[in-house]
């Protein structure tokens, strides 16, 4: 696991403020050309994600593997008085999330059409994407509150203007739990940097600073711990925070669904490492026992609810819940292996998971149902797509030789030592998402296709292109995780 520790390494050209000023200004250069240029708002927003997107790669491509630390460290004072900067910095526990967010982005926005007000929905979007890279990126714990804030509000306006019929209630749902969640995680960073002060003289919401030099009560720590670790449940989400989170996925617009399940919820997991087990490590260790437990029963729960869906959508959300509970579990069994695949486990279910979705939207364009009592036989009409299907439905179980075996694997090996009977438990779950995937699939792609399903359409060229992506990610990480290993675990 990288260790979270300052590091001197600095870069001439600022990259890490490039990735989230870049689709900052995207967003309101786009808003701008919707009024001016309608017909250029789509071409802007994929310039503007393409770019960001490509100095995430710059930026994988220049990390420097084997090192501790933050590297590319970006930090400018905001608010002197406050001791408030912009502090921007990248380990191995976010590089690869920073460059699953540069990827997914552009992917989404080239492959799926809104089909109406174009110009807020990729506004909307790259404000999302600036969010989400500045909650991987902030070092600093305002900085870090404010992208953590500034993510609900797009997403809240896509849900609700792009969604399906119950959008509002769903989008409604989302921002207040999340908004209820963030309201802890507030009063505790502002009662963590008062308590600081005592050690280090003076105000400052530094992350490294006060990891390194501020000095906590025991109950102090706890309490602290608590109000960071309700925010980060919340948006995991966790059992049994998790009822927004079917209601959000299923009334999302395809490309809200990607986004959600690829990067936002990976925000909570995130910030259990960088900031709950960082920041208060004790008393990590002291709520350890609670968050397995509750990380197991997810587990379990997501499997089993996700066994008796009739939306393949909302399916697919419930295995979400599964998946992201296994993830907690590697976070909290607290050894370097278990750690390390919760972070490949991450971006692999970020990919995975996305791309799932991503073909379930396809499903819905061309049958105008998700219900998946009404769907069968599509592989005798569409070979190609149930043979894309299975490969990502496959890395999502799991499958040796698919990225998603890497972080199950580590993970299990690295909790089983130091969290035996949560993992064992948590073993059933794994078994589980096995049953309920292969049943869908079985019920969506084998029979005969009736009158309804003999027309289903096959991937065009756009849509092949696109998954083609996802396969290849899939693919490689799962046959070299060599890469991703050096880089995370130093």
């Amino acid at each position: 696991m990288a260790v979270i520790a300052a590091s001197s390494e600095v870069l001439s050209f600022p990259i890490l403020s490039a990735l989230v000023v870049l689709p900052l200004l995207g967003s309101i250069i786009v808003a701008m050309l919707g009024k001016s240029r309608p017909e250029w708002v789509k071409l802007g927003a994929l310039v503007s994600s393409v770019t960001t997107g490509a100095l995430s790669l710059w930026l994988l491509a220049a990390f420097k593997s084997g090192e501790a630390g933050f590297q590319f460290v970006s930090q400018h004072l905001w608010i002197s008085q406050w001791g408030i900067s912009w502090h921007l910095g990248v380990d191995g526990i976010s590089l690869f999330l920073v460059v699953l967010t540069g990827i997914l982005f552009p992917l989404v926005i080239v492959g799926i059409d809104p089909h109406h007000n174009e110009t807020s929905y990729f506004a909307w979007m790259l404000l999302l994407q600036a969010g989400v890279m500045g909650s991987f990126l902030a070092l600093d714990l305002f900085l870090f509150f404010v992208m953590f804030e500034i993510v609900l509000v797009p997403m809240y306006f896509l849900i609700g203007g792009w969604g399906y019929d119950q959008r509002v209630y769903a989008a409604t749902k989302f921002f207040l739990y999340t908004m209820a969640g963030s309201a802890f995680m507030l009063v505790g960073i502002i009662a963590t940097v008062a308590l600081a002060q005592r050690d280090l003289g003076v105000i400052t919401f530094d992350v490294v600073k006060i990891a390194e030099g501020a000095s906590f009560s025991t109950n102090a720590a706890r309490w602290l711990f608590v109000s960071f670790a309700i925010a980060f449940a919340v948006k995991v989400p966790l059992f049994p925070f998790h009822t927004w989170l079917p209601d959000a996925h299923t009334q999302a617009p395809t490309g809200g669904s990607v986004i959600l399940a690829g990067v936002l919820l990976k925000m909570g997991t995130y910030g259990f490492l960088r900031f709950g087990v960082y920041l208060f490590p004790q008393a990590a260790m002291w709520a350890r026992p609670v968050l397995l437990t509750l990380a197991v029963i997810g587990v379990i729960y997501g499997a089993i609810a996700a066994t008796m869906q009739s939306d393949l959508k909302r399916l697919v959300a419930y295995s979400s819940v599964a998946h992201l509970g296994f993830i907690v579990l590697g976070t909290f069994a607290l050894s370097s292996q278990a750690v390390t695949g919760a972070v490949i486990q991450m971006v692999n279910h970020g990919v995975s998971t996305g791309a799932l979705f991503l073909l379930v939207g396809m499903i819905y364009e061309r049958r105008h149902t998700r219900e998946i009592a009404e769907l069968r036989g599509i592989q005798h009409v569409a070979p190609i797509f149930a043979g894309v299907f299975t490969v990502v439905m496959l890395s999502s179980i799991g499958l040796p030789g698919l990225n998603g075996f890497v972080g199950e694997f580590l993970i299990l090996i690295g909790s089983f030592e130091s969290a035996r009977w949560w993992t064992i438990v948590a073993t059933v779950g794994v078994v589980l998402s096995s049953l309920y995937l292969l049943w869908a699939y079985q019920r969506v792609f084998h029979g005969e296709p009736d009158e309804a399903n003999s027309s289903f359409k096959e991937l065009n060229a756009k849509e092949g292109l696109l998954m083609a992506v996802f396969v290849a990610i899939i693919l490689f990480t799962g046959i070299y995780p060599k890469p991703m290993l050096e880089r995370i675990e130093p």
